[in-house]
């Protein structure tokens, strides 16, 4: 089959696009004709070996995927051969199949093509359920939302605009704060065009009731300066590749929560909840994710420099129908 491979680890130029065996099913699992693949951060670290968890090359990358059950394992049950399903894992997406356990599938709502479905799942549920069980943001509240234009922060946006929240968008350049403000934001801040406290200060006189960070570096102090007493700091990842180290006075003093997201770390009951509401967002029409930009398989390399430099706004999304 042909799948995207990284021989050894590096940029996301070492990822070349060539023929690969196919993966063998076994018990409990489905295989599944990849349609659609959706770019993650985690991805470019996976590649240049700096996440958390290793993969030994050579290793097919790619996180997150939609696409169409070819084959069912005997025992694999409450799913059959064509149906449409979405699912995420820690690498194996960016090819032309992939063999997953059952238990980490959904379906695709009927009315949602492949590539919404792709670029949905990750990016989206992350955002959900850190505001609804972590941030814990209600109608009326001031949040504010660092790297605002990427997929998590624009997800974040737009989700905590539909929970009645009035969001002050923090990115990096124009184009991503005009994506912003479409999908909801109320106040845009350009961290680039100066200090981003003082900017943060003006936007959220009040302070915000909380903060949701996919950044980490630089950003993250001044954001949380611009928390009011009692509110929620929630890291989600560091995207900006440095890991900041936060005045624990700051903490005292505010009385701020300084909380970290896991998809595990979230109640079984809410969890559910969460999932079932963000089904019927998407089923209703009522979100649907940014595509910034669609690439064919064989320049996967391109769609994971684009991810890496920064430069994407929304998802970034593989097309393997191409």
């Amino acid at each position: 089959m042909r799948a995207a491979i990284c021989p050894a680890y590096g940029a996301p130029d070492v990822v070349r696009v060539g023929e690969y065996p196919e993966p063998v099913i076994a018990a409990g699992q489905v295989r599944i004709r990849v349609s659609a693949a959706a770019v993650n951060f985690p991805d470019v670290l996976l590649i240049a070996d700096k996440y958390q968890i290793s993969v030994p090359p050579p290793f097919i990358p790619g996180s997150e995927f939609a696409g169409e059950i070819v084959e069912v394992a005997p025992d694999a049950t409450g799913v059959a051969v064509g149906d449409r399903v979405t699912g995420a894992g820690l690498h194996g997406a960016f090819a032309e199949e992939i063999v997953v356990p059952v238990g980490g599938l959904a379906r695709i709502a009927d009315g949602i093509d492949d590539l919404t479905a792709a670029a949905f799942g990750v990016a989206y549920r992350t955002a959900y359920h850190t505001l609804r069980s972590v941030a814990r943001v209600r109608s009326g509240d001031d949040v504010v939302v660092l790297g605002a234009g990427g997929g998590v922060g624009l997800a974040t946006v737009a989700l905590a605009a539909l929970l009645g929240a009035t969001v002050t968008a923090v990115a990096s350049s124009s184009q991503k704060l005009d994506a912003a403000g479409r999908y909801g934001a109320t106040h845009l801040v350009n961290h680039r065009d100066g200090d981003l406290r003082s900017a943060l200060k003006t936007a959220v006189p009040g302070g915000a009731a909380a903060v949701v960070d996919p950044v980490g570096g630089a950003l993250s102090e001044p954001a949380l300066r611009s928390l009011r007493r009692g509110g929620r700091f929630v890291t989600v990842g560091f995207a900006s590749g440095a890991i900041p180290a936060i005045p624990l006075n700051l903490v005292l003093v505010k009385g701020v929560h300084v909380l970290g997201f896991q998809f595990g770390d979230i109640a079984s009951e809410e969890f559910s909840r969460n999932e079932g509401e963000l089904r019927e967002l998407l089923a209703h029409g009522r979100i649907r994710p940014h595509i910034g930009a669609v690439y064919p398989l064989e320049k996967t390399a391109a769609a994971l420099t684009h991810v890496a430099d920064g430069r994407a706004i929304g998802k970034i999304v593989i097309d393997l129908t191409r």
